[in-house]
């Protein structure tokens, strides 16, 4: 059992000795076979390095010792190598020492000039910035002319002999990042600065990078869309649009005081927006602009958005969010963003109209909406220049918290700012809210009773007359018969009444259509009444205008019924009487079917009666609370403001109601009734047919027949038909009939 153990340890010694000397076998053989690999790598390394040329070897046999120097201690010598390997490896000593033909040479040589073969760069030097560096101008840049490297391998290390800070911003700048990383549309020295010989002061009218020029600079790579894409930069056209802002024009004008690209993002340390340390940081750029506008800067600072800022709010606002970033205009062109008809919407609008950042910084958000539904933003939407923005109230850039006792809409110093514009307001009564939205959300209880009343009156108002018509016009057409016409007439609307009607034609549609242009001024059919809104307030001075037609139209009616007693028969006549509530419940009744007895009326019937007491009570109320839109000064000097705004919901309200009803009502009436169609023409020649007084006014009719004021056809044709005695002429007593039989032959005579 001993044996057969030792025999087992023996073997197992036995093979691992083995495998060692294979290992070591197989090692040595590698080495011996790679060593000729290692030989010939060596062989053509040295093969294609540069070698001296044959020719300069006699020179190189003294030159090319090293430590060798001159008589006054200048070194001589040269590095063969070295020189093979720079520009002028190509070129034999004697091709630039040309007056050495023989050796020894003279102990003193003709100095070399570079202009010999570099005669076009060498004489743009005395006139760029490097003219400075005297005779060795050539060799601070370039080095020793025997070791000469590639122009390209220069900058910006060589640069950086002189231009080290520059250079270390350089390096740190995305430009230079980009150089690093090998890219190769990296800038680098010559690429904004020029050709390095021709390298100018930035105060050189002639130099890329002055001021004139730096936006042309700049363009070669950001007005490239190929480069633009390829390095997936977002910002279309920066430079295109920088030449069109106020800067832009500025510069481009020899202002050298107007900002240009490196004013704003730098020279040589240009860092992305997203770095800390970047001018163009989101808070870091009222440090930028404010190099120019330091007062504006400080300001701004001090203010809401400036507080917010300064403590890390990334929405909070700053210069670029309202004036822009490259297209920055003046406030008074039209296509700035702080111009004064688009600051409200387009610039406050962006952060107060947003609903995630009303949410994430507890911003009230009704400003803008209630801004743009009052006055002031209708005003602006429709292109007037002058009516109040949001700047207007609450300062530019020295906007505070309304708390806050500087703000221009503390309560405290709302009458100061309200009165810049109107003259005494709040005088007499605090200003109270100003963000009151007319059609919804919070307001003053009386305003919120306007428009519930409102809301309830006109859809119950219109919806009754739609359906009072729809009913009646397909009753009309189901029942039409042919009737026969007489050619009677009869007066219907004497000269003073015609008078005072054409003023309302005139006035009521100009109202409507110039008072809704207001309201909408996006609207297609407002827009050519608007087009001179911004040079001339047209719109607001023909509504005006036909407010006072309107009134005046009125008041001669009210006037003539004052002084002309025949005409205030027509006063008594339009008295609501209990019979017009019967009428209105039959007429329903035989329209549906439910009777067939047709209706009867008097001279004027119950729809009649509504339209005209609806239309002077609308009038009443339309100029009363037009009054005090229109004479804002003095509503704001002696009422509280909801005053104003109860005005402002009214005259809204009684608008569309009082347009709808003349378009449902009244044009029904004169128009599209079936018995009245194609029109009414008693508001033309005041007369109306005789035989639709006939047919449903039997007893005003007769009464008109007995008084002989109705007008027979002139034309005998028309005569021998006659007028069917269809109602016997017996009068009834009624105080109508009365009253027509009394009239006298001399008003019959004036009647029109």
């Amino acid at each position: 059992m001993a044996n057969s153990t030792q025999g087992a340890a023996e073997r197992i010694k036995t093979l691992s000795l083995f495998c060692l000397l294979l290992l070591l076998s197989v090692g040595l053989f590698s080495i011996l076979a790679s060593a000729p690999a290692h030989a010939r790598a060596r062989a053509r390394a040295q093969a294609s390095a540069p070698r001296p040329l044959k020719q300069d070897e006699s020179c190189l046999a003294c030159h090319g010792e090293a430590g060798m120097t001159s008589a006054s201690g200048k070194s001589i010598s040269i590095d063969p190598s070295k020189h093979a390997a720079s520009v002028h490896g190509t070129l034999g000593c004697t091709d630039c020492h040309s007056t050495i033909k023989d050796y020894p040479h003279p102990a003193k040589v003709v100095k070399i000039r570079c202009a010999t073969c570099h005669d076009d760069e060498a004489s743009h030097v005395p006139n760029s910035v490097h003219s400075a560096l005297g005779d060795t101008a050539c060799q601070s840049c370039h080095g020793d002319a025997h070791e000469v490297s590639v122009a390209a391998q220069l900058t910006p290390a060589k640069c950086a002999q002189c231009h080290a800070d520059e250079v270390k911003e350089f390096k740190q700048s995305i430009h230079g990042k980009a150089a690093a990383s090998h890219d190769p549309d990296a800038p680098n020295c010559i690429s904004c600065h020029g050709p390095i010989h021709q390298v100018q002061t930035s105060s050189d009218p002639a130099s890329p990078v002055a001021k004139k020029n730096l936006p042309d600079t700049c363009a070669s790579c950001h007005s490239n869309q190929q480069f633009l894409a390829r390095h997936n930069i977002p910002f279309a056209h920066p430079v295109e649009l920088y030449r069109q802002s106020v800067h832009g024009r500025a510069v481009a004008d020899g202002d050298g005081a107007a900002a240009t690209c490196s004013d704003c993002h730098g020279s040589h340390g240009i860092l992305p927006s997203q770095d800390a340390r970047s001018k163009i940081n989101h808070f870091n750029i009222p440090a930028t602009c404010g190099q120019c506008h330091t007062d504006i800067a400080k300001t701004y600072l001090e203010s809401v958005h400036g507080q917010a800022m300064k403590n890390g709010v990334s929405g909070a606002p700053v210069c670029v969010d309202c004036h822009g970033e490259h297209l920055i205009l003046a406030p008074k062109e039209q296509g700035s963003l702080v111009n004064a008809s688009r600051v409200s919407m387009a610039t406050c609008g962006r952060c107060h109209n947003d609903e995630r950042l009303a949410l994430r910084y507890n911003l009230p958000t009704d400003r803008v909406p209630s801004f743009a539904d009052s006055y002031h933003g209708l005003a602006m939407r429709g292109g007037s220049q002058i009516v109040a923005n949001c700047a207007s109230c609450h300062g530019v850039h020295n906007i505070f918290p309304s708390k806050d006792a500087r703000s221009t809409v503390n309560a405290a110093n709302l009458s100061k700012t309200c009165g810049n514009c109107h003259a005494g307001a709040g005088d007499h009564f605090m200003i109270g809210p100003v963000h009151v939205r007319i059609s919804t959300g919070p307001a003053h209880p009386v305003v919120k009773w306007i428009r519930w009343t409102y809301l309830l009156l006109i859809p119950l108002t219109l919806g009754f007359m739609v359906v009072h018509n729809l009913l009646d016009f397909f009753a009309k057409l189901i029942r039409r018969q042919a009737r026969h016409e007489t050619g009677a007439q009869v007066s219907r609307m004497n000269r003073n009444f015609r008078i005072a009607h054409a003023g309302i034609i005139l006035s009521f549609p100009t109202l409507v259509i110039t008072g809704f242009a207001l309201k909408y001024p996006e609207a297609w059919w407002a827009r050519p009444l608007l087009l001179l809104e911004r040079h001339l307030a047209l719109r607001g001075a023909v509504h005006r205008g036909a407010a006072i037609v309107l009134v005046l139209a009125t008041l001669y009616h009210v006037i003539n019924l004052s002084v002309n007693q025949r005409d205030r028969l027509f006063l008594k006549a339009m008295l609501p009487e209990l019979k017009d509530a019967t009428d209105l419940w039959q007429v329903f009744s035989h329209n549906l079917g439910l009777t067939k007895i047709e209706p009867r009326f008097a001279k004027f019937n119950y729809a009649e009666k509504m339209e005209y007491w609806a239309f002077m009570w609308g009038t009443l109320v339309m100029t009363a609370s037009g009054a005090l839109l229109w004479f804002n000064n003095f509503t704001l000097r002696n009422f509280p403001k909801w005053v104003s705004d109860a005005a402002t919901a009214v005259h809204y309200y009684e608008a569309l109601l009082a347009t709808f009803s003349i378009l449902i009502w009244h044009f029904y009436m004169v128009i599209f009734d079936p018995l009245v169609y194609p029109m009414d023409t008693a508001w033309i020649n005041g007369k109306v047919p005789a035989d639709h007084y006939r047919h449903a006014r039997p007893a005003y009719y007769r009464a008109l027949e007995r008084a002989h004021l109705i007008e027979l056809p002139t034309d005998p044709a028309d005569a021998e038909q006659g007028i069917e005695p269809a109602l016997a002429p017996v009068t009834d007593g009624t105080t109508e009939d009365r009253t027509i039989e009394d009239r006298t032959t001399k008003d019959r005579a004036t009647e029109n």
